[in-house]
């Protein structure tokens, strides 16, 4: 899985999903880190910063609402979630729902741009 590691909130996401991954299936890299352009040197920095990524065994890509769909048959504590990714024709809903809340997770969590010290966040509030 490939995640914004600058970002606070994707941090602690990835820190629940490393917990409930109880077969150590998933492994996480920072966009940031200068792996992720040697190994997936297809996607863009753009493209990372927008949605989370996950690459599966087979070298398969997953972005944001799809990534989230393929976690779902994945992990256990997310079986739950399943039967509503997989109901047809309503991908685009997820993905719309996906990047709305993937632009605004700083103001739906109450974060302002004081609490990014560091200015990681600073991104999301233009």
């Amino acid at each position: 899985m490939i995640f914004d590691g600058h970002c606070k909130f994707c941090t602690g996401q990835v820190q629940n999903l490393a917990r409930w991954d109880s077969k150590s299936r998933l492994a996480f890299l920072s966009l940031h880190e200068a792996e992720v352009a040697k190994r997936f040197p297809d996607l863009t920095y753009d493209q990372l910063i927008e949605e989370m990524f996950v690459v599966d065994q087979h070298g398969n890509r997953y972005g944001g609402a799809d990534a989230f769909k393929y976690l779902t048959t994945r992990l256990p504590r997310l079986y739950v979630l399943a039967p509503f990714m997989h109901i047809p024709f309503t991908m685009p809903l997820w993905r719309w729902g996906y990047r709305q809340v993937a632009r605004h997770r700083y103001v739906l969590m109450g974060k302002t741009t004081a609490a990014c010290d560091d200015g990681a966040c600073k991104v999301h509030f233009k």
